[in-house]
C-alpha cells in the first residue's frame, strides 16, 4: 500500500511540475499532454496514428526487409503482413504501436 502512495505522490509532483513548465512556456501543449498521459494515466498511451497499406508497404521497403523477415521482426506472420500491405486488414494493439514506433523513430527502435 505504501508502494502505491509513494507513485500517487510522484505523479502528482510530475503533472504539477509539467503544468508549471508549460505555463512559463518552456515546454508546448503538445509535450505537456504525452508528458502527463505517460506519467500519469494508467494504462493511457498516446494514439497510434493509423495506418494504409501502402504506408505499411512504405515503412518496410524503407527497413530493405522482406516481408518474411519484417513479419518476423514484429513477431507477425507473412500472411498478416501481406493482409496489412493490400489494405484487407488493419493493425490493431501490439502491431499498430510497433509499426507506428517504426513510422516515428525507425526500425532501429525496436531492434
Amino acid at each position: 500500500m505504501a508502494a502505491a502512495v509513494k507513485r500517487s505522490r510522484l505523479r502528482s509532483a510530475i503533472v504539477e511540475m509539467a503544468d508549471d513548465l508549460h505555463r512559463l512556456g518552456i515546454i508546448d501543449e503538445a509535450r505537456h499532454k504525452k508528458i502527463t498521459l505517460r506519467d500519469v494515466e494508467k494504462g493511457a498511451a498516446l494514439p497510434a496514428e493509423p495506418l494504409t497499406g501502402s504506408d505499411i508497404r512504405a515503412l518496410r521497403e524503407r527497413t530493405r526487409m522482406s516481408q518474411a523477415v519484417f513479419a518476423r521482426t514484429l513477431n507477425l506472420s507473412v500472411g498478416y503482413v501481406s493482409q496489412l500491405e493490400r489494405g484487407t486488414k488493419q493493425p490493431t494493439g501490439a502491431a499498430l504501436v510497433l509499426l507506428d514506433v517504426i513510422r516515428r523513430k525507425g526500425v532501429e527502435a525496436i531492434l
